[in-house]
């Protein structure tokens, strides 16, 4: 029986968060952390293993360098902090520095897994990982909007009183200020999203879907003002994905992946709902979007086009 080996890179606030929630779903059988700072991993896995008396799943998890993760099936990298300037973008440089100082290391190894990149501006790190990489474009892919998509549904679920898991909804674009809400196919119970709020109108009154919208592009930077971080959220994005990957799932999932022509764009990673199974990345889901999505998405495609350019400097 195949041992299940995930490695994470980068075990600070999102990274440790990363690891407890596989440890709590029994994601993985064996997790491996890396920190530059060697200490703290030690520390995070010595505390991750302080749960497993509690756990139905048994997990072995240690600490190690990158030169450890050569035989991992997937590794995860959560470098880098949340600026406090409230644009994602603006960490690029330091980023893309981070990446290329290990992806080109742990490909040397002989690493044949899959890489979930979590390090923002995650669209554009995702880009470069795969880049530096060489690997198949469905063996690397971007966390992108999958919390996003969940605060949508947290939101709509607040909205309405339907429970989250009864909506079907994503954000697409970028993981950041020009995502945009998929409000003309999304459902709520099993409706689509724009019928089932007018027939309930009396009940939960008139939404503006705009607001709606900006209230789920700002929700990291509520939790942020409170606690100078993001943690349990991206924690189970990732758990989420990961497990879509060791189980085969083949469930629809909102991730930052590549496009090759779907929604009339090609060349960059960016935020879709996509099929992922055991091999990573199956099928993007191409939606059809109004209008008003259709103008969103364009621009946030196009920055997502200029940023890439200019890390090239980088």
């Amino acid at each position: 029986m195949k041992t299940r080996k995930v490695g994470i890179i980068g075990v600070g606030h999102v990274g440790s968060h990363c690891a407890l929630a596989m440890i709590l779903q029994g994601a993985c059988d064996e997790l491996t952390l890396v920190d530059i700072d060697k200490q703290k991993a030690k520390s995070q896995a010595i505390d991750c293993m302080d749960t497993i008396s509690f756990l139905p799943h048994r997990t072995i998890i240690k600490d190690g360098e990158i030169d450890d993760l050569t035989d991992m099936d997937i590794i995860v990298i959560s470098v880098g902090n949340l600026t406090a300037d409230k644009n994602r973008l603006n960490e690029l440089k330091g980023s893309i520095e981070m990446v290329k100082s290990f992806v080109p290391q742990i490909v040397k190894n002989g690493f044949k897994g899959i890489f979930v990149v979590i390090t923002n501006p995650v669209d554009i790190v995702t880009y470069y990982v795969q880049k530096l990489s060489g690997f198949p474009h469905n063996r690397v892919i971007g966390t992108g909007t999958g919390l996003d998509s969940a605060r949508l549904r947290k939101v709509l679920s607040q909205t309405t009183n339907v429970d989250p898991r009864s909506i079907q909804a994503f954000m697409l674009g970028e993981h950041g200020d020009s995502q945009v809400a998929n409000f003309s196919t999304g459902t709520i119970n099993c409706k689509p999203i724009l019928d089932y709020l007018k027939e309930n109108e009396d009940t939960i009154g008139k939404l503006d879907l705009d607001q709606l919208e900006h209230k789920v592009a700002q929700g990291a930077w509520d939790i942020y003002a409170g606690k100078n971080c993001t943690e349990y959220g991206i924690g189970c994005t990732c758990s989420d994905l990961v497990q879509n990957i060791f189980h085969n799932e083949r469930r629809v999932i909102a991730c930052s992946a590549y496009l090759q022509g779907e929604y009339d764009y090609e060349g960059i990673y960016i935020g879709v709902p996509a099929i992922i199974g055991k091999d990573g990345l199956e099928t993007i889901i191409e939606l059809p979007l109004d209008e008003r999505e259709r103008t969103k998405f364009k621009k946030s495609c196009e920055i997502m086009s200029s940023y890439i350019e200019m890390a090239k400097n980088y």
